[in-house]
């Protein structure tokens, strides 16, 4: 076992507050939105730019993984400095950042190890928050590799979407999208995804966004207890904290256990706007039920 400090790394798509990653030395490699010919690494656009872009489109955004030579670099500099790393990226199933990683860790045998959190958003964020503690408080990196995937098996993620147009554009649900078109063109209603091994799923459909969050109340409800909440909306800031204030009661969660925050480029450009997150960490005993 490796007794050296270890450093955190993740990708982007993780959407942590900036505060969370400068306090705990979290390492972000940023993702990549284009549009069109026009390529900006997650980050060189603010959300109101992003947002600008997005509203004018075509061309519409897309989304891909950093290059292995990007998280080489990472990994070069934090082991160079005398650290092991542990790196959390968001599912395999939806992004090549995993294997952009896992490829990047082989020139470094032992001292990186490289985690699919089979998540993303605030949930994959969750996770690099659990660890990065892990770390801060002098864990080794075999104990934060077990932890997290101790973790990832807890937590679930619930996505009302607004609308089915820019998971459509995006490209990165094509298994959804005959059966969201059909009922979403007939019917308008508000598609209710989750994740399950990684991969997005269509867990219900909902007649409106009220009855939407009120499903989402009761999935949450069904995973009591939980010991962590986070909520993630895109341009939906007065919806989104009612509802972390509405879970904060339903599950008798303190400020300092859930985490609020706007979506980024990288989801934004999938889920659209008007959307609602909420990603949920079980727990570890009613987990094991």
């Amino acid at each position: 076992m490796s007794s050296l400090p270890v450093r955190i790394v993740t990708d982007s798509g993780c959407d942590l507050p900036c505060a969370l990653i400068e306090a705990l030395k979290i390492t972000v490699v940023p993702l990549v939105v284009r549009f069109g010919s026009e390529v900006y690494s997650n980050g060189e656009l603010s959300r109101e730019e992003f947002w600008e872009k997005a509203k004018a489109a075509p061309p519409y955004p897309q989304t891909s993984q950093p290059s292995v030579g990007a998280f080489e670099k990472v990994f070069e500099r934090l082991t160079g400095e005398g650290a092991s790393v542990v790196c959390l990226t968001l599912t395999s199933k939806h992004s090549g950042t995993y294997n952009s990683a896992w490829t990047a860790s082989q020139r470094f045998a032992g001292l990186v190890h490289v985690i699919d959190t089979a998540s993303l958003s605030l949930g994959q964020g969750l996770q690099v928050l659990a660890a990065a503690r892990a770390a801060a408080a002098g864990r080794i990196a075999e104990e934060i590799v077990d932890l997290a995937k101790n973790l990832r098996e807890r937590t679930k993620l619930f996505i009302l979407l607004d609308t089915v147009e820019y998971l459509r554009r995006g490209g990165r649900a094509d298994g959804l999208m005959p059966i969201l078109d059909r009922v979403a063109r007939a019917l308008r209603i508000k598609p209710i995804l989750n994740l399950v091994e990684g991969q997005l799923s269509l867990l219900t459909l909902a007649r409106s966004h009220t009855n939407g969050l009120a499903r989402v109340r009761r999935e949450v409800e069904r995973l009591m207890p939980v010991e962590q909440l986070a909520v993630v909306h895109s341009r939906f800031a007065e919806v989104a904290a009612d509802v972390a204030q509405n879970l904060a009661e339903l599950t008798g969660l303190s400020s300092s256990q859930m985490l609020f925050a706007e979506t980024g480029p990288i989801l934004a450009a999938h889920a659209g706007p008007k959307v609602i997150g909420v990603a949920a960490v079980q727990s570890e005993d009613k987990s094991e039920k």
